[in-house]
């Protein structure tokens, strides 16, 4: 093999595993399923940048009529997290179905709106409600998966936070922020803070969560 060959193979590879491109992550997206979002950034502090795939599924049967007779695509979403070493992308999480469809009723108001993004080595799943607040679940790599090691919530009454909730599962902490001027348009928000220890029985992981939607985190 000339030299000139292998410089052009090298060069190749290189540039196909550099990014998560459209050709190499639809490998990775099982059959009947199709590229949502995709998200990237170094999850597991190796100085690659890796790549998150929301996916979605296809089954006909889950194209409805809403409750104001349109038609909306009801099928779930689900996550694949690619983990980026010398040779390309290797999958660490594959959880299908975890997400709600962004087309769900949201009753008098819309479903809350799903966002992902990676910050300082670790993984946010968001959600956010407009007017009635937002939460966070935030995950770290460890041992081949994706352990739950924080929540954050803050739940609103238009623009008046009414209460603040931040869990820390590493050091089995919680906050609660509560404004008590909650019922006051024309007051500053004050909070009154007050602190918890909670007992974790069971480390929460990405690939186990069945459905985030059911999520109980008022038990903590």
């Amino acid at each position: 093999m000339t030299t000139y060959l292998k410089t052009f193979i090298a060069l190749f590879f290189l540039f196909n595993n550099d990014l998560c491109t459209a050709q190499n992550r639809s490998i990775y997206i099982p059959d009947g399923y199709i590229l949502f979002e995709e998200y990237s950034g170094d999850l597991n502090n190796d100085g690659l940048e890796d790549c998150v795939l929301v996916v979605k599924n296809t089954q006909e049967k889950n194209i409805v009529k809403n409750r104001f007779g349109d038609t909306v695509d009801r099928n779930r979403r689900g996550i694949i997290v690619l983990l980026r070493d010398s040779e390309g992308y290797n999958v660490a999480v594959q959880n299908l179905n975890c997400f709600s469809s962004e087309n769900e009723d949201g009753g008098v108001y819309f479903p809350p709106e799903l966002s992902l993004n990676i910050e300082n080595g670790k993984l946010n799943i968001a959600y956010e409600h407009g007017r009635y607040g937002n939460w966070k679940y935030i995950f770290r790599y460890k041992k081949s998966n994706f352990e739950l090691i924080g929540y954050e919530s803050c739940e609103n009454r238009g623009t008046i936070i009414n209460s603040k909730t931040s869990i820390n599962f590493l050091t089995e902490k919680k906050q609660l922020l509560e404004n008590i001027f909650k019922n006051g348009e024309d007051k500053d928000e004050v909070f009154k803070e007050t602190w918890k220890d909670i007992d974790i029985k069971k480390v929460i992981m990405l690939s186990e969560i069945e459905d985030f939607e059911k999520m109980e985190m008022y038990k903590y």
